[in-house]
């Protein structure tokens, strides 16, 4: 339990949040942001995330609450898993930071409270599609956008579970 109780403590709220982007900033910490859904984590994520987090000191990802993932479409059976589940798997991996989940569609207020120095995404989008490019282009920061590992999605997954 122990291993668990330190996990959550990744996992942030807003006033959690505040107390440690007030830490991380004074301590000069170079803050990398990505989000998304992370339904079903497999090697893609792994390796996004890992590259993400290579892009600075810490690592936060931002988790579309199962309210937001439904918002956004995906599927009626979406999330697979429920957000508490997913933010613990995140947070478990050594190289993410911080977890914190948000509700709406997009990560917009929440990029905005953090003002990452870097903000990351897959590179589907482009740089200036990515919701938060102002946010930190005006602040002197990064936008990256990372490749995929080709073959690995979780739609990909859950359809192959459903042929099965």
């Amino acid at each position: 339990m122990k291993n668990i109780d330190i996990t959550k403590q990744k996992i942030l709220n807003t006033q959690s949040l505040t107390v440690n982007l007030t830490r991380w900033r004074f301590q000069q910490k170079r803050i990398v942001f990505t989000n998304g859904c992370f339904d079903i984590l497999h090697l893609g994520h792994l390796d996004y995330l890992s590259k993400a987090k290579d892009l600075g000191d810490l690592l936060m990802v931002g988790l579309n609450s199962d309210q937001s993932v439904k918002k956004l479409g995906k599927g009626v059976n979406r999330p697979i898993q429920d957000e508490n589940s997913r933010a613990l798997i995140l947070a478990s991996l050594h190289f993410v930071d911080a977890v914190v989940l948000f509700d709406e569609e997009t990560p917009y207020k929440l990029i905005k409270t953090v003002q990452p120095d870097v903000l990351v995404k897959g590179s589907d989008y482009r740089p200036e599609e990515i919701v938060g490019y102002e946010i930190v282009k005006n602040k002197g920061g990064e936008v990256v956008t990372i490749d995929f590992l080709p073959g690995y999605s979780t739609s990909l997954i859950e359809e192959k579970i459903r042929k099965s």
